[in-house]
């Protein structure tokens, strides 16, 4: 559980340092692939 706290919180700090639509999209992608990288 800690892990996957860990990955939100770092996904929440991605997504807040994103300025543009197509950075946003790349930085949800990073997100969801860190997430599956975890759930392994």
């Amino acid at each position: 559980m800690k892990p996957m706290i860990a990955v939100l919180i770092a996904a929440a700090l991605t997504l807040a340092g994103c300025n543009t639509v197509e950075g946003l999209g790349q930085d949800i992608e990073k997100a969801g692939d860190a997430i599956q990288k975890s759930t392994k």
